[in-house]
């Protein structure tokens, strides 16, 4: 059995217009396969982070899907929205925090306490050396009215920078200095204000974590929406693939020449090397285009010469192929001189099973994330 060449296609031109849509088809594999890596290394990155996916996620998934785009959009707002709601909620909080500061700022022991200690001035040459972090209210309310990114981002900043004004002047001056004395007072009186004001203070904060871990959640589901959408028009194009690829194994065959009797000999002698489950295969290609033909009969009659060229064609490529890689070449099939272009169609088939077998098997995976009893 003679193996394809070049002159079984016909004339030169048309082997080359064959040649050129086997490139224009290696592009788009190549390109599909990079797309299918990405989404694949999605998934792969997904499955190393622990995700509890509730039933109100997986529908919230579902309709993100189906509605990207406007999801995406809306998802923004949300998110617009949530940061100005606790913006408003902080800037509340804020306010009330002032009014409790204003309060220990008016009392008539606040003036050692106003503004940063004169070290220079007072002869406090280990102050830094006592005091590693010096505060005052000065600073503070300097602080609280910064419109930048030095300003206080949340009341516990600044609830701490009040206490280290007084434990400051606590841990700098003796207990039974008069500065100490009106440091403990004050400090005592502002721990009260202050656990008034702390549940409010730790029902934001508690709101702020729920939040924050919702906007996590939802820049997941919408990673993992945009990748099925492309997860599902890379299965699309792949099926487009494979409509091209048999339409060019069709022209590769309909341009191929009339099979000598000598070949068709050489085919039946082939056929006898297959493995059994390779020549169920090789029936079966029979049977497609000869309706009467029983492939999985207990005992199947062959005749080579009834069988169109077409199907002959298709069995000698199919034939060198299993036997190439069974190991069983010989002076029967030479297994070197396969054309080229039907090499790479078979290779673009390959490569286009196995980047659709890596799309299942991460939709698997993700069906399983999406399972309500997961």
């Amino acid at each position: 059995m003679e193996t394809v060449k070049v002159e079984d296609f016909g004339p030169e031109s048309e082997v080359e217009d064959l040649g050129r849509y086997v490139d224009e088809i290696s592009t788009t594999v190549n390109r599909l396969e990079q797309k299918v890596n990405d989404v694949e290394q999605f998934y792969l990155t997904t499955d190393n982070m622990e995700l509890t996916v509730t039933k109100s996620n997986s529908a919230c998934k579902e309709k993100v899907q189906e509605k990207q785009l406007t999801g995406t959009e809306k998802q923004r707002q949300e998110v617009s929205h949530r940061k100005a709601a606790s913006m408003k909620r902080m800037q509340e909080l804020m306010r009330q925090f002032a009014t409790i500061l204003r309060q220990i700022t008016q009392h008539k022991w606040a003036h050692p306490f106003m503004h940063p200690v004169d070290v220079e001035g007072l002869g406090l040459h280990d102050y830094y050396e006592v005091v590693q972090k010096p505060m005052d209210f000065g600073t503070i309310k300097s602080k609280m009215e910064a419109k930048d990114c030095t300003g206080y981002k949340n009341v516990r900043e600044l609830y701490s920078d009040v206490r280290l004004v007084f434990k400051n002047a606590m841990k700098y001056n003796d207990e039974r200095h008069d500065v100490h004395i009106m440091a403990k007072t004050l400090l005592e009186k502002f721990e009260e204000k202050w656990l008034q004001l702390l549940p409010k203070v730790a029902e934001e904060e508690k709101r702020l974590v729920e939040e924050e871990a919702k906007a996590e959640q939802d820049v997941k589901l919408a990673q993992e929406a945009v990748h099925a959408n492309m997860a599902k028009e890379l299965s699309n194009e792949l099926c487009e693939v494979d409509l091209q690829l048999e339409k060019l194994r069709q022209m590769v065959i309909q341009k191929c020449r009339k099979m000598s009797t000598e070949e068709k000999k050489k085919l039946g002698m082939a056929l006898t090397r297959l493995s059994p489950e390779d020549l169920s295969k090789a029936l079966e290609i029979v049977a497609e285009n000869n309706p009467g033909f029983q492939p999985t009969a207990q005992e199947v009659d062959l005749d080579i010469d009834a069988q169109s060229e077409l199907t002959l064609w298709r069995l000698k490529f199919f034939v060198q192929d299993k036997l190439k890689h069974a190991g069983k070449c010989s002076e029967v099939v030479d297994c070197n001189n396969i054309n080229n272009n039907e090499n790479t169609v078979k290779s673009n088939s390959k490569r286009r099973r196995e980047m659709s077998d890596a799309l299942t098997k991460n939709a698997i995976k993700r069906n399983r994330k999406l399972s309500p009893n997961s």
